[in-house]
């Protein structure tokens, strides 16, 4: 990603595909600069993903995120995602939720 008027890079996002998951179903990833967190930048930028994703006929697309990240899953939560209630286990770094946004 890269800011409009700078064009510095602030983060990235986009899709996942994983081997050992359906490959009609790839997983948002997205990640900001400290600096760049907390404008909006992840939301519009999941936006634009998200429609292409819909455009290009995925069924749906998940994204793991930490318990603890609120932000992450405001994030999420406005871009259309649930949770599911599947929890992934960590105690180093802290439980992952699985979110999904079906179109």
């Amino acid at each position: 990603m890269e800011r409009k008027i700078t064009a510095d890079v602030i983060g990235i996002c986009g899709l996942v595909f994983h081997e050992n998951t359906r490959p009609d179903e790839p997983e948002l990833a997205y990640e900001l600069l400290r600096a760049a967190q907390g404008c909006g930048y992840a939301t519009e930028a999941g936006h634009a993903v998200l429609r292409w994703a819909s455009e290009a006929g995925y069924p749906r697309v998940w994204a793991k995120v930490r318990d603890w990240n609120t932000a992450s899953r405001r994030v999420l939560e406005k871009l259309g995602f649930h949770e599911t209630g599947s929890v992934e286990t960590d105690p180093v770094h802290g439980d992952s939720l699985l979110m999904v946004r079906e179109f």
